[in-house]
């Protein structure tokens, strides 16, 4: 009884998990901690600051590959989570409805590491971002700026696909799912940011870290199309088996 129940349940009719003022408030206070952050604490506590190493102010930049390895994993998460749903798997473990609830608040948590992730480097004083280059893409002409921009649009189009969740009904179901395809160019842009902008990159950690995860989400992108053209074909084969209709005079 509960798996039919579970089946019948469509994500694009499931209600966000986190509603949409909540989101705004976790947004404005990633925003707001790590604006805060990055201007005031280098003047309040420059001892915690150079407390890294020796004279250079190195904590920010410490906080931000933190920040930055965390949204990482939770839009790989969300990414897992979303196939998960898609290919049928969240059914037998852990269930459809905690899935789609797993798979929203790991898409905003996301963001709000994201978004600490590219505004504390504003107290880094070796890079030395200003706002704008955090915020607009492919300005930062001191630092790596195609890699850092492909992250810089990863955000944003990740942004708008977790908006989407919000006004599916307004916008309509096949709008809806185009713009979660978009989810795996986030995906790509994300783990190439990572690579080529990541100071830690040469390290077997991260490598370990981006391989293995890189390799589960092709693995499931990869049965989910195997599971999809498996159906429309066992759909095809029962419309080819059906016998002809008779015309009624």
């Amino acid at each position: 009884m509960e798996s039919n129940n579970t089946q019948s349940i469509n994500i694009e009719e499931v209600e966000p998990s986190v509603n949409l003022g909540a989101f705004a408030f976790i947004m404005l206070a990633a925003f707001l901690g790590a604006l805060t952050a990055a201007i005031l604490l280098p003047n309040w506590l420059p001892s915690m600051t150079q407390s890294v190493s020796g004279t250079d102010p190195k904590a920010f930049w410490y906080l931000s590959r933190g920040s930055a390895f965390s949204a990482y994993f939770l839009l790989w998460l969300s990414m897992i989570l979303g196939t998960g749903i898609s290919n049928k798997l969240s059914v037998l473990w852990p269930g459809l409805p905690p899935t789609i609830e797993l798979h929203q608040f790991a898409s905003i948590i996301g963001l709000a590491f994201g978004l600490f992730h590219g505004l504390i480097l504003m107290g880094d004083h070796y890079i030395n971002f200003s706002l704008a280059q955090v915020l607009l893409p492919f300005t930062t002409s001191g630092y790596k700026p195609v890699a850092v921009g492909l992250g810089q649009i990863g955000f944003y189009t990740m942004l708008i696909i977790t908006l989407s969740f919000y006004i599916r009904k307004k916008i309509g179901p096949k709008t809806w799912r185009a713009i979660h395809f978009v989810s795996f160019a986030t995906y790509v842009m994300v783990l190439i940011h990572g690579l080529l902008a990541g100071t830690d990159t040469s390290t077997l950690g991260a490598q370990l870290f981006y391989m293995i995860t890189g390799g589960l989400l092709f693995f499931m992108i990869l049965y989910r199309i195997l599971v999809s053209r498996a159906n429309a074909r066992e759909k095809k084969m029962k419309l080819q088996a059906m016998p002809p209709k008779i015309p009624t005079i």
